[in-house]
């Protein structure tokens, strides 16, 4: 068993990593346990394995006592029998005397096998959370494995990950066998091992795809500054360019749209707006607004709040369907933004009796960025 126990532990070392001391470690504390188990004994006992030839040996500790004081054998011995083993002990030095009960062999054999077993189990769990847990808000590939209780389970190749409700697509629908991208979130450590979360849903899925099938992205040339999404419905993206020679739009669509169709695809024809992020605020503004025409844009620096006014006929564009383009663009910007059509804006002047001057007096002016704050403001882009 000896020289079984030593390869068994240096094919483990090679195959799944696990250092042999840390194997030796755990076993000498297991038969130390299974001694107490079987045998009922309070002693005081230590367990040493050979790291070489793999015999184990067993050892109870007792501390040397004056006669007078002995008050229990199993953890005490006398200085007189102590000294007459040897004379050099003390009071309070430790006698270790061999243990050889009967049977012992046999249970370390089982203990040894149980805990080797638990070992490989540990370390492989320890090696999926390590690995993935150095993955999250990372694009990662699964197959739909099972649908249980409206979760989702993936098969990733080395473990299983969830896909909860929370994080899944409205009226997406999972089949076995499916395989899709989706974004790792979190991994937890569980009783049961890790724990892998995914998202279908996260807006940084779209950012991570974008990464993926635009190159002057994943070079840092061209910069994703802000996302807002309602998985399933609509997205929009806010993109800027580091390089002058190089269009951030076009770069994002791609020849004939092939880019931005291959994300489209990977989130059934998820909607995905385009638009371009610049400095002044009034600009980003009314960009944010794409597909829709923005005439003007009065803005209120301190509030952070926007009037837009677009075409009469380009109204119901500009606020989108249930208000969800004017509430997309709300989020991309962070930005509170009103929106009038032209004649609203008319007869908004019109009933307070109000100039365009007047009105553009009542808004804070003072938005244009300075030159650092939007240089902040776009490096801190690169921390997400």
């Amino acid at each position: 068993m000896n020289e079984e126990l030593i390869g068994a532990l240096e094919e483990l070392e090679k195959s799944k990593g696990i250092p042999k001391e840390v194997v030796f470690d755990a076993l000498e504390s297991a038969l130390v346990s299974s001694y107490r188990k079987n045998f009922g004994t309070s002693q005081n006992v230590k367990v040493d394995i050979d790291r070489v030839t793999g015999n184990i040996n067993l050892y109870s500790l007792k501390t040397i006592v004056n006669d007078e004081d002995l008050t229990d054998r199993n953890l005490e011995i006398e200085i007189s029998k102590a000294k007459n083993i040897d004379p050099k002990y003390e009071i309070d030095d430790v006698y270790i005397e061999k243990l050889e009960p009967a049977n012992f062999g046999r249970i370390a054999a089982q203990t040894a096998k149980q805990v080797v077993i638990q070992r490989i189990k540990d370390a492989e769990r320890e090696v999926i959370y390590n690995d993935y847990a150095d993955r999250e808000n990372e694009i990662i590939t699964g197959v739909v494995q099972r649908v249980s209780h409206g979760s989702v389970y993936f098969d990733l190749g080395e473990t299983e990950a969830i896909l909860p409700p929370a994080e899944q697509i409205k009226n997406e629908s999972y089949k076995q066998g499916n395989r899709l991208k989706l974004l790792l979130v979190q991994v937890k450590k569980t009783t049961k091992g890790p724990q892998v979360i995914l998202s279908r849903s996260h807006p940084n899925l779209v950012k991570r795809l974008f990464e993926l099938e635009v190159p002057e992205i994943a070079e840092g040339i061209v910069e994703i500054f802000s996302i807002a999404r309602e998985a399933g419905s609509r997205t929009k993206i806010a993109v800027f360019s580091r390089s002058e020679e190089v269009d951030p739009l076009g770069a994002c669509v791609g020849y004939k749209g092939t880019r931005v169709k291959a994300i489209v695809d990977e989130l059934h024809d998820e909607k995905v707006d385009i638009v371009i992020y610049e400095k002044p605020i009034e600009n980003f503004i009314a960009n944010s607004l794409s597909p829709s025409k923005v005439e003007k844009v009065f803005i209120n620096e301190k509030e952070k709040s926007a009037l837009v006014i677009v075409p009469d006929y380009q109204l119901s564009l500009a606020i989108g369907k249930e208000g969800q383009n004017a509430r997309l663009a709300a989020k991309l910007t962070n930005w509170k933004i009103d929106i009038k059509s032209n004649q609203q804006y008319e007869d908004y002047l019109r009933d307070n009796d109000m100039t365009e001057e007047e009105l553009q007096e009542n808004f804070d002016k003072s938005s244009n960025f300075t030159k650092n704050e939007t240089e902040e403001l776009i490096e801190s882009t690169e921390d997400n």
